[in-house]
């Protein structure tokens, strides 16, 4: 990839496009990130620059984390995340990636982890029609069949079930940057962006595009 930032979601909201077209965007607000460590070919095998971001207490840092930052004479972040860009000659440690590294009509790719619903069962993760609410015949409603009784005999791969819904890291390709707000550090993606508010977003330059 070209380029890429973290951010944190701040939620959704509508913007007007010149010609009075309403455009549903999400609202990440990406603060500067600043580069704690550069990686290249004839030390570690590829490109990459390592950035932190978020705000932490520094007793809540553990000694190895500390050291790295230490190193780069960086204050201590919450979040390490690695880049691997094509080229990194224009980056040094102690840079900051700012929002503006993006700009009206980018196209690029959001990563985030989706909200998490626990253990559930097949109606409410896969909008299965339960039983019938009677009490002549059936005494269990939100159950489900798990195969055959006769011949294979056996439950089928794939088959949805009751299991552990959301919680899971979710891409999304080919959005739309609808307006970049350097000022207050906000990048406004045309559409809809997984996770809870206040959750990470990392976006990057869309490599379908």
């Amino acid at each position: 990839m070209n380029k890429a930032i973290l951010g944190k979601k701040l939620g959704m909201t509508q913007v007007f496009s010149p010609k009075g077209i309403v455009i549903p965007v999400t609202v990440v607000e990406a603060t500067p990130n600043v580069v704690v460590q550069i990686k290249n070919e004839e030390n570690d095998g590829y490109n990459a620059i390592v950035v932190a971001y978020g705000e932490i207490k520094e007793k809540l840092v553990n000694k190895p984390m500390s050291g790295i930052f230490k190193k780069a004479g960086v204050e201590p972040k919450k979040t390490l995340k690695e880049f691997r860009l094509d080229d990194i000659s224009g980056y040094t440690v102690g840079q900051e990636v700012k929002c503006d590294v993006f700009s009206d009509g980018d196209k690029v790719d959001a990563i985030a982890t989706s909200k998490g619903h626990g253990y559930t069962g097949i109606i409410y993760r896969w909008g299965m029609h339960h039983q019938d609410n009677t009490h002549g015949g059936y005494k269990i409603h939100r159950h489900q069949s798990l195969g055959g009784t006769s011949g294979t005999c056996k439950v089928w791969k794939g088959k949805k079930m009751a299991e552990r819904y959301g919680g899971s890291q979710v891409t999304i390709q080919n959005l739309e940057v609808v307006r970049v707000d350097s000022e207050r550090n906000l990048i406004l993606v045309k559409g809809a962006i997984p996770g809870p508010r206040n959750g990470m977003v990392l976006l990057r330059n869309a490599i379908k595009a």
